[in-house]
């Protein structure tokens, strides 16, 4: 019988870990791969979208899509 973590299912607990590794992995590559197309710094912006969600991605639009945009 599988085991709890807190009420929820062994299974259900790792599939969340893995969707949210998922979503950091996508994140990181896409700020990645596009801050490297605009000129951004791609390393920095690579590197802190695969640590947390979503604020990466919220403050690379803010700065660097719309400095691109205005100038």
């Amino acid at each position: 019988m599988m085991r709890d973590i807190d009420g929820l299912p062994l299974y259900a607990f790792i599939l969340i870990l893995l969707g949210a590794a998922i979503i950091l992995i996508v994140q990181g590559t896409w700020l990645f791969l596009d801050a490297r197309k605009r000129g951004a710094n791609a390393w920095f912006w690579g590197i802190w979208g695969c640590i947390q969600s979503p604020l990466p991605l919220i403050v690379y639009w803010v700065v660097v899509r719309r400095r691109k945009k205005k100038s």
